[in-house]
């Protein structure tokens, strides 16, 4: 049995093919009816926070550009639901040139498991560092929470070559839109391996409410306050 038992998901049954015991996953698809009204919850909640968080933003852009050179928002192209790709924007909180200097700092084909964080990242900015531990550099993904390509609530959207390197059974998580925020967020960020970080978003998949996604809001100011596992 695995550590995680979450990540079989509620509905998990024993068989045996030609004398070999197999488990068969059976996995729950949320009704059409709450995913219309948590669409309508991130519509609705997106555009107001997202006017009300704008003089942080301004603010932001301000210091960012005092601090270092290049620009004021970060794209990168993230992996959605059902393997969708969009763009992500973020706050810049690193060099501009990060991205070159990622291969020198991890070998990706030498991961033990498809995620990562670097500790003491050396690429990220002064002012970075403090958006980082605030989350103030996610208030842009508000922007696509509006467009739809993300949600309030779900997954963390991932890159590229990372949900390349996932097998089948860590691709479940590609079965919803990526989050803003989600159970990994409200339960420790990155100091989370993955097999942990699978396991509540499987739990996640499979018992996902309107209540559950509130919960999770609800929850999130306290787990940024905290700021455990962020850097």
């Amino acid at each position: 049995m695995p550590a995680n038992q979450e990540v079989l998901g509620p509905d998990t049954e024993l068989n045996r093919i030609a004398e070999v015991p197999m488990l068969d996953f059976h996995f729950s698809i949320p009704p059409r009816s709450t995913m219309a009204i948590k669409r309508a919850l991130d519509f609705s909640v997106s555009a107001a926070l997202l006017m009300l968080t704008s003089p942080l933003l301004l603010l932001s852009a301000v210091f960012i550009k005092l601090d270092s050179e290049g620009p004021v928002f970060f794209r990168q192209v993230r992996v959605g639901k059902k393997g969708k790709k969009f763009t992500m924007f973020k706050l810049r909180t690193m060099d501009a040139d990060a991205e070159s200097q990622l291969d020198d700092l991890i070998d990706l084909d030498a991961l033990e498991e498809p995620a990562f964080k670097i500790h003491n990242d050396p690429r990220i900015t002064r002012v970075g560092r403090f958006l980082r531990r605030s989350s103030m550099d996610e208030i842009p993904q508000f922007i696509n929470v509006l467009k739809g390509d993300m949600s309030l609530v779900g997954p963390r959207p991932e890159e590229e070559a990372v949900v390349a390197l996932y097998d089948e059974r860590q691709r479940q998580r590609l079965s919803v839109k990526p989050g803003l925020t989600g159970p990994m967020q409200v339960a420790g960020r990155g100091s989370l391996n993955f097999e942990e970080r699978l396991a509540l978003e499987r739990d996640y998949l499979d018992n996902l409410t309107i209540a559950g996604d509130i919960s999770i809001l609800a929850r999130t100011p306290k787990a940024v306050i905290r700021g455990d596992g962020a850097f």
